[in-house]
């Protein structure tokens, strides 16, 4: 058997849905898809004769491989295109791509392959949204430590932390709808963007081929359509991928065996030698190829100053960039989906690392109460940090606090055990929480 090609996102990466869109036999149909639709916009200005429609319905058909092929020979893909299309035409292919540049088809044929692509990236990302919001109400009163610079925090419960996440990656859904309003435009406008070719009656042509395709056009470019669409695009993409490396580290972390709160369950090996192990491989590589998804950024970024009307370099670089972010961001969305369905609350080691601080992670609630009693506030916070420097090691927070002069004196008994309790210093998480996922279901409806 013929191994697969060199590139994981030939065969490894990527969902074949979302890899079907840009093997050659889908890209060339696009780019003949717009060309029928540019001689169809010819016919309607009254520039082709409205008899060769029905030629062109059934002329109009290529096999990739004779572009290909004669790319080889002639040095450009499009062009190839318009010569086989033209010869197998007769008398109608005299009007095949006239007055029309060779971006005025791939930049269309792009914004069909990225409306498509984020048909499957909206629909992913709703779906690993809708398992957080789950989570986020299943686990609502369920009270953890909260953790900041990797240290024991306030409480929250399990059920505001992934309501954060629903917020955030809502939020991606949202920028993703507006760089599709951005991105997803033909633009068929000529050699330099002022439609000369069509001799004043290029609006009529440009006005069919978006009715025929079902796409908006750009109101103006050069030679090619503004790129500083795509680098919003990729960028969008790109900051979707990093939240969901967020959420994926957090797992990672809260997997640890001495932390075991939310741990990955899986059916896979976890190592080749060790057999006890349960990596949280899933996650791992949400954030492995986050890291890929940030550097595409850049070569995004690079292709948006172009010489004038413009130059080829980003030609060659968006044959790569395009559909590696977009099978990039289709893997990490499916992974993340996979690894929430497999997740693994256990209720029992998020109250032993709740308890673990022995209270002192709670003394904010304690300086809180001084301040109502009277104490100034860096007065307060300042003799509770002595406190908790020199007592955490040693006591507990109640015994520490209860035989402390100034916190025994402004505060009874029931007052500390109140402030020592978790479920007690919760703040509004419950309207939080119902706020995030209100923000979500608007957010969801967007696009």
């Amino acid at each position: 058997m013929e191994l697969p090609f060199v590139c994981p996102l030939d065969w490894r990466y990527g969902s074949e849905e979302m890899r079907r869109l840009f093997t050659l036999d889908a890209m060339v149909r696009r780019l003949v898809e717009v060309e029928k639709a540019i001689y169809l916009g010819l016919v309607e200005a009254g520039i082709a004769p409205r008899s060769c429609l029905e030629v062109v319905e059934k002329c109009f058909s290529v096999d990739p491989r004779e572009v290909y092929e004669l790319e080889k020979r002639i040095g450009h893909d499009v062009a190839s295109l318009t010569y086989i299309l033209g010869e197998r035409c007769g008398e109608c292919g005299n009007y095949v791509h006239l007055g029309a540049t060779s971006y005025d088809v791939v930049d269309t044929a792009w914004a069909l392959a990225i409306r498509d692509a984020l048909a499957i990236i909206k629909e992913r990302l709703r779906r690993v949204v809708k398992l957080l919001e789950d989570a986020a109400r299943r686990y609502i009163d369920l009270v953890m430590v909260g953790r900041t610079h990797g240290q024991h925090a306030l409480p929250i419960t399990l059920g505001f932390k992934f309501a954060n996440y629903v917020y955030e990656l809502s939020r991606s859904y949202e920028r993703l709808c507006c760089a599709e309003e951005r991105v997803a435009k033909g633009k068929v406008s000529g050699a330099v963007g002022t439609m000369a070719g069509w001799m004043g009656r290029g609006l009529a042509v440009e006005a069919a081929v978006s009715r025929a395709l079902g796409l908006p056009m750009h109101e103006i470019s050069t030679q090619v359509a503004p790129r500083d669409g795509f680098a919003e695009l990729v960028a969008a993409l790109a900051i979707l991928g990093s939240s969901l490396d967020r959420l994926a580290l957090e797992v990672r972390e809260l997997s640890r065996p001495e932390i075991h709160e939310v741990v990955e369950v899986h059916g896979g090996v976890g190592s080749s030698t060790m057999p006890h192990k349960m990596n949280p491989v899933i996650a791992e590589r949400v954030s492995g190829l986050a890291k890929v998804l940030r550097g595409l950024v850049i070569t995004a970024l690079e292709n948006v100053p172009l010489m004038h009307e413009r130059d080829l370099t980003n030609s060659s670089s968006e044959r790569i960039l395009i559909p590696h972010a977009l099978l990039v961001a289709d893997q990490m969305l499916i992974d993340c989906e996979r690894m929430l369905r497999s997740l693994r609350i256990d209720e029992d080691a998020i109250d032993r690392n709740l308890k673990l601080s022995r209270g002192w992670n709670m003394v904010e609630c304690i300086m809180v109460k001084l301040v109502e009693k009277g104490v100034p506030r860096h007065e307060a916070h300042r003799h509770l940090a002595k406190l908790a420097r020199e007592l955490s090691g040693e006591r507990s927070a109640l015994e520490a606090l209860s035989s402390d002069p100034l916190v025994s004196q402004k505060l009874s008994p029931e007052e500390i055990r109140w402030c020592l309790e978790p479920r007690n210093y919760l703040g509004n998480y419950r309207e939080l929480v119902e706020r995030a996922l209100s923000y979500a279901e608007r957010a969801l409806s967007r696009c």
